[in-house]
């Protein structure tokens, strides 16, 4: 028997996520929630409608009391950036929007474990841990874990060898601030430095690693495909699946998810990724890896560069 998903927010992202659930043996019924009634309703049944072509499934277009017994709710609702609208501006619509469907969601699924994904995602976080007064453990923002996928892609195409082979992550935001702590990242169990000298033997033409490019790859990968197609949907929606796929597992997972921060590398107060715990009780704390001071320094800015955003919003 699968998981009760529920998914709040019918848009390109919530309806894509909703699409690639109905494509997996993960949940047995998904609900959407959406303000806009008829576009809610369009989107569960067109996904109803493929599912012929596997095990029976229930999805329908709901209301906060359909959620009810969900395992997972996951939030996407909010309003996608315009041009000439600052950061600010878009982080504090979303806020309210935030504010409006938390205690709504909470009241009927105080046990769920939640997902946050609306953006400024970190900041969304940050305030559905405060409107929700859940305790922490249940509460997951996808985090950097679409930038680490995006960032293993990457590096599998550089150096032509499987994803899955690939050992590096992206630390603190999901925006402008993220960045790689290179000292832990891998091919395998060969720290990526040395695994470059060793193919340099193989192959004398093999470019050299460029960190820089890899980051800016990863920062600016949403940006692009925004320009080109208008909206960024298809992988944050098999990163979600696969968060709620680890989330139902029998074990742990080690995870870049976002969650408040309580003094691990001396940051408090603000929600931003760090490897971390992730499994059927939810979040289940966090693996403090050493970093090097650069790369401990960088954590900081992001989280200084989180909070000064969070400074400026009305909550």
């Amino acid at each position: 028997m699968g998981a009760k998903i529920t998914i709040i927010g019918a848009g390109n992202v919530g309806s894509t996520i909703a699409f690639a659930l109905s494509d997996e043996d993960i949940a047995s019924e998904i609900v959407l929630i959406d303000i806009n009634k008829n576009k809610v309703e369009g989107e569960a049944m067109d996904i109803a409608q493929g599912t012929f072509f596997r095990q029976p499934i229930s999805i329908i277009a709901g209301e906060y009391e359909d959620a009810k017994g969900s395992d997972i709710v996951v939030i996407t609702s909010g309003v996608a950036r315009k041009p000439g609208q600052t950061r600010i501006d878009l982080a504090q619509i979303n806020l309210n929007i935030m504010k409006s469907i938390t205690p709504e969601i909470v009241k009927v699924c105080p046990d769920a474990l939640y997902i946050i994904v609306s953006n400024p995602m970190d900041i969304m976080t940050y305030a559905f841990t405060k409107y929700s007064g859940l305790p922490e453990n249940q509460i997951i923002g996808s985090g950097t874990l679409l930038d680490t996928a995006r960032l293993r892609y990457a590096l599998s195409e550089h150096y032509g060898v499987s994803q899955r082979s690939i050992h590096a992550y992206v630390f603190g935001e999901h925006g402008d601030t993220s960045f790689v702590p290179w000292s832990r990242a891998f091919v395998s169990c060969v720290h990526i430095d040395e695994y470059h000298r060793l193919m340099a033997q193989k192959n004398p033409d093999i470019k050299p690693l460029d960190k820089e490019y890899m980051i800016d790859y990863v920062r600016n990968s949403g940006g692009v495909i925004i320009k080109n197609k208008g909206a960024t949907f298809y992988a944050i929606a098999q990163t979600v699946c696969q968060l709620c796929s680890m989330l139902l597992a029998s074990s742990d997972s080690l995870l870049m998810v976002s969650s408040m921060m309580h003094g691990e590398y001396g940051i408090e107060d603000v929600c931003l990724s760090t490897l971390t715990l992730v499994g059927p009780r939810g979040m289940n704390g966090k693996v403090p890896m050493d970093l090097t001071y650069e790369e401990v320094r960088q954590l900081h800015a992001s989280a200084e560069s989180l909070k000064a955003v969070i400074a400026k919003l009305e909550f």
